[in-house]
């Protein structure tokens, strides 16, 4: 597909060089634009991603919205179950032709999206504030939602001590300790038993799991080029507590975490989370993410977690847009409906 005006093009796909390009010299790019995490989406069952980019007549990139039509059942439930997610939100080059860019794309992407998607939704990881007034215009709402970030650019003792009293006495007690050891997952045929906490945790949490083929995509191309680290806080053979780590630049993205509370005496999730930070601290990366925090009206017993790690509370919140006002009534409750049989 393509679309003209004014010498700018709607396009669907683009020249590795030039989105890379438009990725380095934008500051807010994340790992979540990346030609990479495209094609883990690709690869990942339940996963369908798409680009929309906005390039000049030179072929100079002007805006990306990198999405993924995720479906949770096949079939005839596919209409009900398909949503779209931009996990890094969109991207424009600073100025009026990036503003236009953005329009441009908004416009004929709310137009072009053919019903399959019942909502989309932008999780914003930095300040798009400016670009506010065109998201709105184009129905996309916003709506706050939380972050913590944890400045890593200081000492390892420094970062210990804006942690918590209680949560960094637990921390201190577990490093004592012999019993649980943090490792790195490098082996393909690890993901299994590293996946099995997640399906734990998700399932009591009643929150639908991403599929395992997901995983094994993020370990065949992100963990070759240094973008991912798949981390187990194991107790004998035992994972007592797993995450995914993203690296992209200069930050490190939590994205995936779980945990087998049959081991909490050995504070596996502090522990963890406090290897990543040192790791990151030590190793010259600026920012942690900890890859949301919840709305700020809602009760959320991982930001209160998080938020004894001693970051900035931000609110970049997240821009929706609702294509299919009846599937989407329809299809929250048949999340209901689906959280209960979880239980």
């Amino acid at each position: 597909m393509k679309v003209e005006r004014n010498e700018m093009q709607v396009v669907n796909s683009l020249a590795e060089t030039n989105w890379r390009c438009f990725l380095n010299e934008h500051q807010a790019s994340n790992v979540f634009h990346t030609p990479e995490m495209f094609e883990v989406f690709a690869r990942a069952k339940g996963h369908r991603p798409t680009l929309w980019g906005v390039i000049n007549a030179d072929g100079q990139v002007l805006s990306l919205l990198s999405l993924v039509q995720i479906t949770l059942k096949g079939g005839l439930l596919r209409w009900l179950t398909t949503r779209a997610v931009a996990y890094g939100s969109l991207l424009y080059a600073p100025g009026l032709e990036g503003a236009e860019a953005l329009a441009l794309l908004l416009r004929t992407y709310v137009r072009e999206v053919d019903g399959a998607p019942i909502f989309t939704e932008l999780r914003n990881l930095s300040d798009l504030e400016t670009a506010q007034p065109i998201l709105r215009e184009h129905g996309f709402v916003y709506e706050d939602h939380l972050n913590y970030l944890i400045d890593l650019d200081h000492p390892v003792e420094a970062i210990m001590q804006d942690i918590g009293k209680r949560t960094r006495k637990k921390i201190r007690k577990g490093l004592r300790r012999t019993e649980l050891v943090i490792e790195e997952v490098t082996r393909r045929e690890e993901l299994s038993q590293w996946y099995a906490v997640l399906q734990q945790t998700y399932k009591h949490s009643q929150v639908p799991l991403a599929d395992q083929s997901l995983f094994e995509a993020v370990f065949d191309v992100l963990f070759p080029c240094g973008m991912v680290k798949f981390l187990a806080a194991r107790v004998g053979q035992a994972y007592a507590a797993v995450s995914a780590e993203l690296i992209y630049r200069d930050v490190i993205y939590g994205w995936y975490g779980g945990t087998d509370r049959a081991y909490s005496q050995f504070y596996p999730n502090e522990l963890l989370t406090w290897h990543i930070l040192q790791w990151g601290a030590e190793n010259g990366y600026k920012t942690y993410d900890f890859g949301g925090a919840g709305k700020p009206d809602e009760e959320y017993g991982v930001r209160d977690f998080k938020a004894k790690f001693g970051g900035d509370l931000v609110s970049f919140g997240r821009n929706t847009c609702l294509h299919s006002p009846l599937a989407f009534r329809l299809s929250k409750l048949g999340y209901q409906i689906y959280r209960s049989l979880l239980r």
